[in-house]
């Protein structure tokens, strides 16, 4: 399975939204250089007020583009960038991925999937009631969660929009994504 890069974003600073930007590079272990998650230890607020010694298992939130289509229909219009994603994908289903499948992105990065994002409130100020977009339940009630996944990255390298990404699934059985 394959898919591509739409757009990377990046901010140095605690925002919500991210700009676009023409590249951005992934350091092995780390995240986005120079983007505010960046780091070997937890920088997401909330979860540095629990536990700032816990592992960063989200240097990098990635997002399928589909997704902006899907939310259109409600009435919302979001572009990449705006919930806050460091890279925009189009042609993967990244809510079905397992854990720890791996995605090798353009020349030589390599990021490592940890689970997926917990959206939080910040979503309803950037559009009041898109948050009931991105989390919902299925019919057997159990909460649905689409705003992106987060990961980790294994190999670094440059990553720009157009960049191809191929999907490596992880031996063993499925592990389901679940929130990290």
């Amino acid at each position: 399975m394959s898919g591509n890069v739409t757009a990377v974003s990046s901010n140095g600073e605690y925002s919500f939204t991210k700009p676009n930007r023409d590249s951005i590079r992934l350091l092995a272990g780390l995240g986005v250089e120079g983007d505010v998650h960046a780091g070997v230890t937890v920088k997401h607020r909330s979860r540095v007020a629990q536990d700032p010694t816990q592992p960063n298992l989200r240097q990098v939130h990635l997002m399928h583009e589909e997704l902006f289509a899907e939310v259109v229909g409600a009435g919302f219009k979001v572009a990449p960038g705006e919930l806050g994603e460091n890279i925009t994908t189009r042609g993967i289903d990244l809510l079905g991925l397992s854990v720890g499948t791996l995605l090798r992105i353009g020349d030589s990065a390599v990021l490592e999937i940890t689970g997926l994002r917990n959206p939080c409130l910040q979503i309803d100020t950037f559009q009041d009631g898109l948050l009931k977009q991105v989390v919902g339940r299925d019919d057997a009630g159990k909460i649905v969660r689409k705003a992106g996944i987060m990961s980790i990255v294994r190999e670094g390298g440059v990553v720009r929009p157009g960049d191809t990404i191929d999907v490596e699934r992880p031996s063993g059985p499925h592990r389901p994504l679940d929130r990290v």
